[in-house]
């Protein structure tokens, strides 16, 4: 029902013409979404607090529920149609008193992790795109069949939403940059093994993939109390983003995992001064994929103790000093990191500062942008002395109708227990990097090279074979001309 209902409000967009592109269509979906599983919580809180002989007070004004100017509904369930709202109504309602009374959270609430605070934040950021009160009806129909109640509902929209949010990376440059493989991230996760009680924080969250997914495995690698559960959801993760649409989305999404209110802040990371980060602001658990591209200005630079105009090179400093001592990080960069003249005095601070202790070298179009990345694993607080490299080497071409699955990186899991030597791993002692240069570019002393075992007279007769049916070839053409 979910991926049915995905698909039909896409073809409604496309046709409505005010939202473009998958980005648009995930935007415009995920608003309304949003409401109407906010109006099941409010339900399932209500129906709780009665249970408990407490008072629920809702969220929203009664005006502005689900029920009200969505999907009215008669003493039968069924919908009321003298109630609703559609066309230019509908548009007009939207536009000039919805949003603005949303948006104005953001202003009136002084706690940032609050849900009404959440709710603030985006529709601040928002705007409906929808240009037909009907189409926008029709939509709201569709959403208003779906419900958020019980847990296998909330996983199978979950599964759904994050397949959407893989679709839109799959769609090109703006999407791609929110979207970093399931696999690679549920591998990033289980290599870091992370704990209860122990924070988790990801500066560059996109649409909170590294989130969520830490989130399951706690979740379901554990038997939670009460009080875990509490920390679980309201303690342990952090996230910054400095995109409007990328914010709704990573709240949308940890939302629909079952994390109430996010503590996702809407800011730009880098412009914050990484100097006056101190021990209460660090975590012990970094998990990111930072942007691949992009050009940071002067005054971002003085942020930093190593200028860089590189985005990727900023963040890594930012999530070095983020990370508590003893603390773990798992970062996604561009393969480039490891030889650019440009990132030595950074390479430097990384293996003088931390003990990088695993580098998975990653195929090319892993990412479907085409750049090749590795994967630094990384412990704060000493020196590295040995770095186990793995290189991921596939018998087949990644495309975006041949993505990285779990069994592409099963060999490197099941290897990184024991960091042992094969054909795609070796160890490199930091003593024998040149220094002055802190140059690591991946080189596989174990990669067998197939030789070519034909003789000097089997490869002419081959070659003389192949001309012939060249021959033969072209003298089929000239007959049929």
């Amino acid at each position: 029902m979910f991926e049915q209902t995905f698909k039909n409000i896409d073809n409604i967009l496309k046709a409505d013409g005010g939202a473009v592109g998958e980005l648009g269509y995930l935007e415009q979906t995920s608003w309304i979404i949003f409401l109407k599983y906010l109006d099941d919580l409010e339900k399932e809180r209500d129906e709780a607090s009665k249970l408990s002989g407490t008072t629920y007070t809702k969220i929203l004004d009664e005006k502005f529920t689900w029920k009200e100017w969505a999907a009215p509904k008669l003493n039968d369930g069924s919908p009321d149609h003298n109630k609703g709202l559609t066309g230019n109504d509908l548009i007009e309602f939207v536009n000039q008193e919805l949003f603005p009374y949303l948006s104005k959270f953001k202003a009136e609430i002084s706690n940032l992790n609050s849900v009404h605070y959440k709710i603030g934040e985006i529709f601040s950021d928002l705007k409906n795109k929808f240009q037909s009160g009907y189409n926008l009806k029709e939509v709201i129909n569709l959403v208003d069949s779906l419900s958020f109640k019980s847990t296998e509902e909330k996983h199978q929209m979950t599964s759904l939403y994050e397949e959407k949010i893989k679709v839109m990376g799959n769609a090109g440059r703006d999407g791609g940059a929110l979207y970093t493989p399931r696999p690679l991230i549920k591998c990033i996760v289980e290599i870091i093994n992370p704990k209860l009680g122990e924070t988790i924080y990801d500066g560059a969250v996109g649409s909170a993939g590294f989130l969520s997914e830490s989130y399951e495995y706690l979740k379901s690698s554990n038997k939670l109390s009460s009080k875990e559960k509490v920390f679980l959801e309201n303690s342990t993760f952090f996230g910054k983003e400095k995109e409007p649409l990328a914010y709704m989305i990573a709240n949308m999404n940890l939302i629909l995992h079952g994390i109430n209110s996010p503590n996702i802040i809407h800011t730009n990371t880098l412009n914050e001064n990484i100097r006056n980060i101190s021990q209460k602001d660090q975590y012990d658990i970094i998990l990111a994929n930072p942007p691949f591209a992009g050009n940071e200005r002067n005054e971002v630079q003085q942020n930093f103790p190593i200028k860089t105009s590189e985005t990727a090179y900023l963040f890594l400093q930012h999530f070095i000093k983020s990370l508590k001592v003893g603390g773990r990080a798992g970062i996604v960069i561009k393969n480039t990191f490891l030889l650019n003249a440009d990132a030595k005095n950074l390479r430097k601070e990384l293996f003088e500062t931390c003990d990088v202790h695993t580098i998975l070298d990653l195929p090319k179009k892993v990412f479907t942008a085409g750049v090749t990345t590795i994967v630094l694993f990384f412990t704060k607080g000493k020196p590295t002395k040995n770095i186990w490299f793995y290189q991921l080497s596939l018998n087949r071409n990644l495309g975006k109708t041949n993505p990285l699955n779990n069994d592409d990186l099963s060999d490197f899991s099941e290897c990184y227990k024991t960091k042992s030597n094969s054909e795609n791993s070796w160890v490199v002692s930091i003593n024998d990097i040149n220094k002055e240069t802190w140059d690591l570019t991946p080189n596989n002393p174990n990669r067998k090279v197939e030789s070519d075992e034909r003789t000097p007279k089997e490869i002419l007769q081959q070659i003389q074979e192949l001309d012939n049916q060249a021959s033969n070839a072209l003298n089929a053409i000239k007959n049929l001309l």
